[in-house]
C-alpha cells in the first residue's frame, strides 16, 4: 500500500483519498483535504500555520525521543611555547618582577647600542676614501647624442 504525503500539511494520504494538483511547470502537489488545497492556492505559508507538520518541525514540537540535552564540552586551557621561547622561558619571564625586567631591558638596549657603534666604527675604517671625478657628469640622453629636448 503506497501512502503519499500531503504537500501542504505533511499528513499521510491513503490510497483513493485526496486530490492531485499539477502546476504549469508539471510539478505535482497532493492534498489530503480541500482545506489544505485551498490554503496552498491562497499561497499561505505552512510554516506559519500551527497544525501543519512543517510548523511543528520548525518549532520543535512533539520531539519526545531527544529529551537528553546535548552536553557541551568545557574548554581546557593549555600553556604552549611560542616560536623562539620555550615554556620554561615564558614562565620565568612571567614570574620576574618589574624592576628586574626593566634592568634587563636597559642592559639589552645598552648592549645593542654598543654593538651598533662598534659596527659603524669598523665600517668607517674599512671604507676607502673617494676621489672627486675629473670628468663632468653627462646624462644618458646626452651620451646617446640627443639634442636635449629640442
Amino acid at each position: 500500500m503506497k501512502v503519499e504525503i500531503d504537500s501542504f500539511s505533511g499528513f499521510r494520504i491513503y490510497p483513493s483519498k485526496g486530490r492531485l494538483f499539477v502546476r504549469g511547470d508539471s510539478k505535482v502537489f497532493r492534498f489530503s483535504t480541500s482545506k489544505n488545497e485551498s490554503l496552498f492556492l491562497q499561497r499561505k505559508n505552512p510554516r506559519k500555520i500551527a497544525w501543519t507538520q512543517a510548523y511543528r518541525r520548525m518549532h520543535k514540537k512533539g520531539i519526545t525521543e531527544e529529551v537528553a540535552k546535548k552536553r557541551s564540552r568545557k574548554t581546557v586551557k593549555h600553556q604552549r611555547g611560542i616560536v623562539g621561547a620555550d615554556l620554561a622561558a615564558i614562565a620565568a619571564r612571567r614570574n620576574q618582577s618589574t624592576q628586574e625586567r626593566l634592568s634587563a631591558r636597559t642592559a639589552a638596549i645598552q648592549k645593542a647600542k654598543a654593538d651598533k657603534k662598534a659596527k659603524e666604527d669598523k665600517k668607517e675604517k674599512t671604507k676607502p676614501q673617494r676621489t672627486a671625478p675629473s670628468a663632468p657628469k653627462v646624462s644618458k640622453a646626452q651620451m646617446k647624442g640627443s639634442k636635449g629636448g629640442r
